[in-house]
């Protein structure tokens, strides 16, 4: 297994392990490596695993990585030993555990094979389960409890949360100790279930037929989860006494019948010589934070070898075991669900990562810079270059800016912005001009089925020929232009239209200005302008402006201050919106 050892950072020394196909630097908490440090980015770079070759890649990071002191511009393949730096972090990679200073070479040896086997069991816990379909109870019906039932004796199940020895002590610790072991080697619920009755079997000689009831944690119904006759067929659940279920369910007390065909609910649905039931104990899954779980229940149909007081006493301390192991069952199906979705996300994230720009225009005169982060996983925000070739004048071409924001965020605003990203380019360089490119493109977002959604787009043709800029804008946040004396103005305001998609026939205005040496053009979405602080306040166009009035003349720099100012002006507040910055510059 490929590992980074620490070479610089808060635990020098430490290992840590390279699981699945990507493992992220950053500072979200969804990271795989966390780096606690505000020069960080959210998500800052990855290693990628393929068929055994791992490769590194910076995430648009605003202060970059470095591989063995290069900056990393791309996707590098990692060789034994290749140093890693992101912020003053430093990582060593190495394709197998490294022998551990002031170890032999047998007990570095030694050491690597224990996390070896430590990481197996890890990772024998994320066989992804299948959730179980509900069987429905045939015929529960609250009046079935207001019968006569043939009840002998109730014990409380929370008083026998712990052990009582007392009651034929050597029968219930081997029972509790093999059903115990059985459990403890497995993690998915239907095996867990299946387990509890086989054990339950082994310590009641007598039972002819249990099942287990769970209630649905979305529904709250309950329903059959797992059954088992001495037959080796499923259990009717036409068997199930709703009379004692019902007082289970409803007090938390352990229950035993000595004759279940006496239930009310057995008189006036079955015969008795079909069910053939005529001892009955029943237990219920108590939780302490959820109440009643569910309920075991196993029984038999032979007269000479019903069940006593001590067996309940000793299914409900099976049941507490029982318990343990379907919460933890459940949690784990849980995890598990959660970890394969994240993987999704993961997934979806490189997808849509792969649909922005990899490269910035290359246009005599001009500069371009650009930074890009997701709220979460995957986002709404969008931003392209689009080179528009002039049909009047050969080798004479522009460049467009689009920049967008579709309302909401996460998967379905992610596929928006996919469906932007294949009308914009292609309205820019069949429309003549902006103003008609963003109608057209308002028209075919108003007729693709985006429901109640809309999107907020400014897109900007730069003609190096003329050093002029033509803008049209749908309900986005306008431009900024700083000129060479630190001027900072809004362009475009009151020429501004409503975000696409609302209005099919609506038409836009162009907005055309000069740009002059030193200019400097800023595009970016409210991700920016409506960051917050933990009490509430936003950051503001005013902020904005008045940073990019003082910050610094450099494109890039000006780009990484403003995202520094916007996190340090957040602070601890959690990102809300996803955050878009596009800029380009004209040389003095």
């Amino acid at each position: 297994m490929a590992v980074l050892k620490v070479l610089k950072g808060s635990c020098p020394g430490q290992i840590r392990d390279l699981h699945g196909e990507k493992t992220v630097f950053g500072r979200h908490p969804n990271c795989q490596i966390v780096l606690d440090n505000a020069a960080v980015s959210r998500h800052h770079a990855q290693i990628l695993e393929s068929h055994g070759h791992f490769y590194l890649e910076d995430l648009r990071s605003r202060n970059g990585t470095q591989l063995n002191g290069a900056p990393v511009d791309g996707r590098f393949e990692l060789r034994e030993a290749d140093k890693i730096t992101v912020c003053g972090f430093v990582f060593r990679f190495h394709f197998e555990m490294p022998p551990a200073e002031g170890l032999s070479t047998e007990s570095a040896l030694l050491v690597a094979d224990r996390v070896k086997v430590n990481q197996a069991k890890t990772n024998q816990a994320t066989v992804i389960s299948k959730t179980d379909d509900l069987i429905n109870i045939d015929g529960v019906d609250a009046s079935d409890s207001a019968g006569q039932s043939s009840i002998i004796s109730v014990l409380d199940a929370s008083s026998a949360s712990d052990l009582r020895l007392s009651v034929n002590p050597e029968l219930k610790l081997r029972a509790i100790v093999e059903i115990s072991k059985s459990l403890g080697q497995v993690l998915e619920l239907t095996e867990v279930l299946d387990k509890i009755l086989v054990g339950l079997f082994k310590s009641f000689a007598q039972a002819d037929e249990g099942f287990v009831v769970l209630r649905d944690a979305k529904t709250g119904e309950f329903s059959i989860k797992a059954s088992k006759t001495r037959r080796g067929e499923n259990a009717d659940a036409g068997h199930i006494s709703m009379t004692i279920m019902t007082q289970v369910l409803e007090k938390g007390d352990g229950v035993l019948s000595d004759d279940a065909s006496e239930d009310s609910r057995f008189k006036n649905s079955e015969s008795v010589a079909d069910l053939k039931i005529r001892s009955v104990i029943c237990a219920p899954l108590l939780s302490q934070s959820d109440g009643a779980l569910g309920v075991i229940q196993i029984s038999t149909s032979n007269r000479r070898t019903q069940f006593s007081q001590d067996d309940l006493d000793l299914l409900i301390s099976v049941a507490t075991q029982a318990r343990l192991a379907i919460e933890n069952a459940s949690l784990h199906q849980a995890n598990m669900q959660q970890r394969d979705l994240e993987r999704e996300l993961e997934f979806a994230q490189q997808v849509q990562l792969g649909f922005l720009p990899s490269k910035r225009p290359k246009l005599a005169d001009y500069l371009f810079y650009d930074y890009y982060e997701a709220a979460h996983h995957i986002g709404g925000d969008y931003f392209d270059y689009v080179t528009i070739f002039d049909r009047t004048v050969s080798n004479v071409s522009k460049v467009a800016i689009a920049c967008a924001d579709v309302a909401g965020k996460g998967l379905a605003a992610a596929l928006l912005m996919v469906r932007l990203k294949s009308l914009a380019p292609n309205q820019l360089q069949t429309q003549p001009n902006v103003e008609s490119a963003m109608t057209a493109l308002n028209r075919d977002v108003a007729t693709c089925g985006l429901g109640h959604r809309f999107i907020t787009c400014v897109m900007a043709v730069i003609d190096p020929q003329k050093h002029e800029v033509y803008l049209a804008n749908a309900g986005h946040p306008s431009p900024i232009r700083r000129d060479i004396e630190g001027f900072v103005q809004a362009v475009g305001h009151q020429q501004s239209g409503m975000p696409l998609g609302i209005q099919p026939d609506q038409q836009f205005r162009e907005v055309r200005m000069k740009i002059e040496p030193g200019d400097t053009w800023l595009f970016y979405t409210d991700g920016v302008t409506e960051a917050m602080t933990v009490d509430g306040e936003i950051y503001g166009i005013q902020r904005l402006q008045d940073y990019i009035a003082r910050g610094p003349d450099d494109l890039e720099q000006l780009v990484k201050g403003i995202v520094t100012d916007v996190e340090e002006f957040s602070s601890d507040a959690q990102q809300h919106d996803d955050m878009c910055i596009v800029c380009f510059q004209r040389n003095p």
